[in-house]
């Protein structure tokens, strides 16, 4: 078997990131046969294992493949973590920062932390990876990035983080199903029968709560996707409950936004890292910044 080189594991992390090996050619600014035959020396001659299913216009990964992209998605973020450790450790004023969130608490957060730092260092610049919760963590335990913006809890004995206050879960409705007697305020009773979308990392509580007053809440779709969700009720599809934050995300007339009461239900952002990580001065002044931005000027 023959030492697999960084090369190798870099163009086949872009091969499956992409889907297919035009698309990934044109990343690595190479000739597309030539990453063919990188891929098939991969297989044959260095692992000596199949690592895609063949006959599919999109690429699909066996199981060995799965597990080599998981170990190659490892072994890539320490590089690359190692590295920017090296070359941003100094004054702070150039580099990178890679951070990941999901899309509510990013959207609150992101647009205004990001301005005012573009202020203070104008040659840092920003890499930005979006998805759920659990996926964030997962970029941050394998070093992609740096700072990882959730709503998920995280372990305190794996990261550092600071949390910023709870806010509080609202219901979103068009102008057309609205319920509840309060033009701002929505009693939980008030949703029984009502067709509703909820986040899956609310669901239990919530339908706990409806349960505890004698109903069982009519979900009609559970989601995690807020800018989904938000579309799916201008389309009249139902109510759906999403963070305060979340109204900057969608700007329309007919969407009325009314907090949840009796009970309330709140959720909180989390901004978490790794724990004895040597993080490069520019995360640092981000942290520091953040924490000025939106806890220190709250309280």
């Amino acid at each position: 078997m023959n030492n697999i080189g960084i090369k190798d594991m870099r163009a086949f992390f872009a091969v499956v990131e992409e889907g297919n090996i035009s698309h990934a050619a044109q990343r690595l600014d190479i000739a597309q046969p030539a990453l063919s035959r990188q891929m098939k020396r991969l297989e044959e001659e260095i692992l000596n294992v199949k690592l895609f299913e063949r006959g599919s216009r999109r690429i699909r990964l066996t199981e060995a493949g799965r597990v080599f992209y998981n170990r190659v998605e490892r072994i890539l973020g320490m590089i690359d973590g190692t590295i920017r450790d090296i070359t941003d450790i100094g004054s702070g004023d150039k580099g990178s920062i890679r951070l990941g969130t999901i899309t509510s608490s990013g959207a609150m957060i992101l647009p205004e932390l990001i301005a005012k730092f573009h202020e203070l260092y104008p040659n840092v610049t920003f890499e930005i990876w979006e998805g759920e919760g659990a996926r964030i963590l997962e970029l941050l335990d394998n070093r992609l990035i740096e700072i990882a913006i959730t709503r998920t809890q995280v372990d305190n004995t794996v990261y550092d983080s600071v949390v910023l206050p709870n806010e509080p879960l609202v219901m979103v409705m068009d102008q057309s199903q609205s319920c509840g007697d309060s033009d701002d305020e929505v009693k939980l009773i008030e949703l029984k029968d009502r067709s509703l979308i909820i986040p899956l990392r609310w669901k239990s509580i919530f339908v706990a709560n409806c349960r505890r007053l004698g109903f069982e809440p009519k979900i009609t779709c559970v989601s995690d996707g807020i800018v989904q969700n938000l579309l799916m009720v201008k389309m009249n599809l139902g109510i759906s409950m999403v963070p305060m934050s979340s109204k900057t995300l969608l700007t329309d007339g007919n969407l009325i936004y009314k907090r949840l009461i009796e009970p309330e239900m709140s959720t909180h952002t989390v901004v978490a890292w790794l724990k004895n990580q040597t993080m490069s001065t520019s995360c640092i002044n981000l942290i520091k910044l953040f924490e000025k931005m939106f806890i220190e000027n709250k309280l």
